[in-house]
């Protein structure tokens, strides 16, 4: 896997946090670079963790399936892009995704951060299953997720809720087709 799939992978996982970061900047009367470096800290930090500890789980396992790794791989992805794109277009998403109040609560960042990196860890099982080297893919996952998370803020702060549906939505769609690709790729088609 090339470092362009991994960006575009830490890109796609990272749409749920910049959702929940561009609703962090709108509770900011003022952008606040220093919370939105905070805010970026903790999402970025479990986007890189949770592959990690999949990557470490699905390892113990990878050689059993190897023939079918490329369906695991696809079947995830698929999983969770389609979640992604689902929840983007659901109604009642909005109102929820934005439900924060203003200033840092470290509590609440823990638990978003952890509840927006756990399609990660399914990715990690299967960076496992692809043999990816892990280091360099959890470091750009993690700078893209840090990058956005305080884009987001910033946008947030700027342009309100407007773009989070968006932003899910491409980032379910990314991971769609990287999913796709993979399999079309062992299957000798692509």
């Amino acid at each position: 896997m090339g470092i362009t799939e991994l960006f575009l992978i830490g890109v796609g996982l990272s749409m749920d946090a910049f959702a929940v970061a561009i609703c962090q900047g709108l509770s900011m009367p003022r952008l606040n670079w220093r919370h939105a470096g905070v805010i970026g800290l903790y999402f970025g930090g479990f986007q890189a963790l949770m592959p990690l500890l999949g990557w470490t789980l699905g390892s113990q396992f990878a050689r059993y399936i190897q023939n079918v790794d490329h369906w695991v791989a696809f079947v995830l992805l698929a999983l969770i892009g389609g979640n992604m794109i689902r929840e983007a277009l659901s109604p009642e998403e909005e109102e929820e995704a934005c439900a924060c109040s203003g200033g840092l609560d470290h509590r609440k960042l823990f638990l978003m951060a952890v509840a927006t990196s756990i399609d990660a860890l399914a990715v990690g099982v299967t960076f496992a299953f692809l043999r990816v080297t892990i280091v360099p893919a959890v470091s750009i996952i993690g700078c893209t997720t840090f990058c956005l998370s305080v884009t987001g803020v910033a946008v947030g702060n700027f342009f309100g809720t407007r773009y989070q549906r968006r932003a899910e939505l491409a980032g379910g769609i990314i991971l769609v087709l990287l999913g796709s690709k993979i399999l079309l790729e062992h299957l000798g088609i692509f």
